[in-house]
Order: structure tokens, then C-alpha cells, then sequence
């Protein structure tokens, strides 16, 4: 048998099989990328704030306690949609999720940053409200898209979706102040949805040809009449799920009381400068990347999950530990919890894929663990701060960051005990 160059296709049996694979491959990276590329805008607009509190709260005529809602509805919205956003990826499709995701970015960050005076206030408040939403939709989707379409590469993939989510959260606190020294701040913000226009226009290039039902793995509830453990119900009823929702919650809170407190606690205990108290946030953020990327390596060299659980464990531990008994080596454990908080983000949502056998319950999942995860979390702030003001010190705020964080620890070893992981 002779094949003819310029033929469509080889004669051999097995060279079709490799370029079918080599063209899987390919396309499960392209898709890989796009995602990545998506996750670059589900922190940025929310980081991108801060850096000008104090331009926002002048310009639009606002008080500190306003200004600071413009911070705390995204977190809000992420425990309030989920259910919602859950909804909508089971009726549009996980893809189509995405560019829901994506124009609701756009859409938010541009109306955000648009008036004045009243009208302006307005504006901030609504455009917050659109941001939270679309945000929360790709909280949920990316995390169902990862254990549907990479499910030998889950711990990987979701390593680098936290990566790139602590990537943009350190982009825009870095440049968006310097931006509005150029643009003013509402420019400065404006400025982040050209991120958003760039991942929409990757995503929709390389998911033209894709169905949201080409995988044949699973399956959604759409499709077919759903299992009992499928149903709300029935993910409610699961003890992992819960299981999952006390470490998140404690993964969350922790997350937000540092973001939130971590300056003014360091100038009380210290008596450090303001920039230097300021500076201590960047190697949380930043180090947020290596633990993301450190989990998916060791579970790679074949660390067991449990391992890594207990690992990223104990560096959130020493955070609030380390500055109640030395506070003077702040910044060694402020650089623990950084590596800590990105490392068990991929804990958790890899353990999420492992337990759940269908996209279905994957998302239910996902939606009650982020649903009740960052309800707590958007308490953080203020119950830390009443804390430290009924007290009078910082002791009993650190006693109740050290709860959270071992409450976070507890429930990974509980969720990676072997004999609860389900087979696909």
C-alpha cells in the first residue's frame, strides 16, 4: 500500500491514532491557555481598587465605610450568586459560561468607573454589583471546566488558575495607582476590562469549534435523568461536601482578616512605618503564586495529597502563631501564609474534582463550598476589627485567626482521609 503525498489522510491505522491524540493534545492546551487567560480577570478588578481608596472616596464624595462596600460587595456577591451561577452553567454550558463571564467584567469594570456625583455613586455601586456577579459565575465555572475537560491534569490546572488569579491580583495593586497618576482613577480602573476584552477575544477563538458536550467523561444533569447524589439534595446530604465548606470557609476568612488587617497590625505590634506596614501585603499576595505551583510538583513526585494537605496546613497555622509568640520574624511568617493561602486553594478544589463523578455534582459542589465559603469570609473584616476593639489589642484578633486557620487544617485531613475518594 503507497501513500500519496498531499493525501487527507495516512493509510496507517496507528499514525491516525497519533495525530488524533497530537490534535487532542493541542487543543487541550489551547483551551488550557484561554482559561488561564480568563482567570486574569476574576481578581484584577477587585485589586484594582484599593491602590486609589482615597481618590475614589474624594471624586465621588464618599466616606470611608461606602468606599470600603466598593471592596466587600464582590465578596458578598460570591456567596449570594453561586447559586445562581451554578444554574446558569447547567442551561448555557460551562463555555458559554464564560462569556457570560467575561461581557459581565467588561460591563461592570466600565460602569464602575463611568459619572459623577450622584450619578457616579450610582454607577460605582451598580458596576460593583455586575463585577461581584460575573466574577462569581467564573469562580464556579472554571473550577467545573478543569475537572470535566483536564481530569489527569486537575491538581496542574488548578495550580495554575490560582497562579494566574494571584498574578492579576498583584498586576493591579502594583500598576493601577501609577495608572491613575496618568488617567485619573476612574481612567486607571477603566483601564483593566482591555484585559477582559483580550481573554474574551482568546476565548471565543478557541472554543468556536468546541461543544460544551464534546467530552464524553461525563455528562451533565441536562442530558439525562440525574443521580440522587446529583441533585441539590443530594450534594447538601454528602458529609464531604461540608467537609470542603469548613475548609474553604476557614481558607476564606483567614484570606480576607490578613488582606484586610495585616498593615495596621504590624505599625500596632512593631510600631513599624506605614510604608513598611504597607509592603507586607506584597509577599502574602505575591508568594500566593509559589504555593499554587509548589501543591501540583509535589503532588506530581507523588506526595500524597494528605501530605500536602498537612503541609499548607501548618504555614497558615504560623501566621497568627508566629506573631503571637515572634512577632519580630513577621515577615517569615507573613511569606509562609502567602505560600499557604495559594497552596491550599489547590488543595481544596483538586479534592473538590477528586470526590464528585459528574459535571453535575462537581458544580453543585463547588457552588455550595464557594456559597457558604465566602459568607463567612465576608465577615472577616469586621469581626476581626470588633474583636480588636472590644479587646484593645491584637491578641484575641490573632487567637481567632489561629482558629480559622486550624479549622482549615482539620478539614483537609478530614477530606484527603483515603478511603472517601470516589472513582470517576
Amino acid at each position: 500500500m503507497r501513500w500519496t503525498p498531499g493525501a487527507t489522510s495516512c493509510p496507517f491505522p496507528h499514525n491516525d491514532a497519533i495525530m488524533s491524540t497530537i490534535r487532542t493534545a493541542a487543543g487541550g492546551s489551547a483551551l488550557l491557555i484561554a482559561v488561564l487567560v480568563f482567570a486574569l480577570n476574576l481578581r484584577t478588578p477587585i485589586t484594582s481598587l484599593p491602590p486609589v481608596m482615597a481618590d475614589v472616596a474624594t471624586g465621588l464624595g464618599l466616606d470611608q465605610t461606602l468606599t470600603g462596600l466598593l471592596v466587600g460587595i464582590p465578596a458578598l456577591c460570591f456567596s449570594v450568586v453561586a447559586p445562581a451561577a451554578s444554574t446558569l452553567i447547567a442551561r448555557a454550558g460551562p463555555y458559554a459560561a464564560v462569556t457570560v463571564a467575561l461581557v459581565g467584567v467588561i460591563a461592570g469594570t466600565l460602569i464602575r468607573s463611568a459619572g459623577s456625583g450622584t450619578a457616579g455613586v450610582v454607577a460605582a455601586f451598580a458596576g460593583t454589583v455586575v463585577l461581584g456577579s460575573a466574577i462569581t459565575v467564573g469562580n464556579v465555572v472554571v473550577p467545573v471546566i478543569i475537572a470535566r475537560d483536564f481530569p489527569a491534569r486537575t491538581a496542574l490546572a488548578t495550580g495554575l488558575y490560582s497562579s494566574t488569579m494571584n498574578l492579576g491580583s498583584v498586576l493591579a495593586t502594583s500598576l493601577t495607582a501609577p495608572f491613575a497618576a496618568l488617567l485619573g482613577w476612574q481612567g486607571a480602573v477603566a483601564s483593566w476590562s482591555l484585559v477582559a476584552v483580550v481573554a474574551l477575544a482568546v476565548w471565543l477563538i478557541t472554543t468556536r469549534r468546541m461543544s460544551d458536550t464534546h467530552v464524553t467523561r461525563v455528562t451533565d444533569g441536562a442530558a439525562r435523568t440525574e443521580r440522587p447524589d446529583e441533585t441539590w439534595g443530594g450534594v447538601l446530604r454528602r458529609p464531604i461536601t461540608w467537609v470542603l465548606t469548613v475548609a474553604f470557609a476557614g481558607q476564606s476568612f483567614s484570606y480576607f482578616a490578613v488582606t484586610a488587617w495585616l498593615p495596621e497590625l504590624l505599625r500596632d505590634l512593631l510600631g513599624v512605618s506605614v510604608t513598611t506596614a504597607g509592603n507586607a501585603a506584597a509577599p502574602f499576595q505575591g508568594l500566593a503564586i509559589a504555593g499554587s505551583v509548589l501543591v501540583p510538583l509535589a503532588l506530581a513526585a507523588r506526595v500524597p495529597m494528605r501530605g500536602a494537605a498537612v503541609v499548607m496546613g501548618l504555614l497558615w497555622v504560623a501566621l497568627p502563631a508566629g506573631l503571637l509568640l515572634a512577632p519580630q520574624w513577621w515577615l517569615l511568617w507573613v511569606s509562609l501564609a502567602g505560600i499557604a493561602q495559594g497552596g491550599n486553594f489547590v488543595v481544596i478544589f483538586t479534592v473538590v474534582a477528586q470526590q464528585c463523578r459528574t459535571v453535575a455534582q462537581t458544580r453543585r459542589t463547588v457552588a455550595t463550598v464557594q456559597a457558604f465559603g465566602y459568607a463567612v469570609a465576608a465577615s472577616a473584616p469586621a469581626v476581626i476589627g470588633a474583636v480588636h476593639a472590644a479587646s484593645g489589642g491584637w491578641t484575641a484578633a490573632l487567637l481567632v485567626m489561629l482558629g480559622s486557620t486550624l479549622a482549615l487544617g482539620t478539614a483537609e485531613l478530614v477530606a484527603t482521609r483515603h478511603r472517601w475518594r470516589t472513582a470517576p
